[in-house]
């Protein structure tokens, strides 16, 4: 039996780790987006220039990223960024973004989200 002051400590408890809850829910679902995209080269610059401008400016190399730099992937927080680099010291560096499912707690739509935000080097 617990006693009035140790309920409410378990209430308390229970309220912070559903605000916590909340809080990852709301990330994964709607993730920041960033305010600024990057400025298209001019339709006269040359074909390398405006390929250049094409390619994302922020993407993560896989096998390089820190746990720091993957939580700035939308849906990914400190725990899955463990995982994700957990799984690369384990069983090697990555050989495609798509190797990403493999780690517990990716799936589909998630990497579908953030596969454009990710690279994968050759050493």
């Amino acid at each position: 039996m617990l006693t009035p002051d140790e309920r409410r400590g378990v209430r308390l408890l229970l309220v912070i780790a559903m605000a916590g809850l909340a809080w990852d829910l709301g990330r994964a679902r709607w993730p920041e987006t960033p305010a600024t995209a990057p400025p298209a080269a001019p339709s006269g610059a040359p074909i390398e220039a405006r390929a250049q401008a094409a390619e994302p400016a922020d993407t993560l190399d896989l096998n390089r990223a820190s746990a720091q730099e993957l939580e700035s992937l939308p849906g990914i927080g400190p725990v899955l960024a463990r995982r994700i680099c957990d799984h690369r010291q384990r069983e090697g560096p990555f050989r495609s973004v798509e190797e990403l499912r493999a780690v517990r707690g990716i799936g589909p739509r998630l990497l579908a989200r953030i596969r454009d935000r990710l690279r994968v080097s050759s050493g």
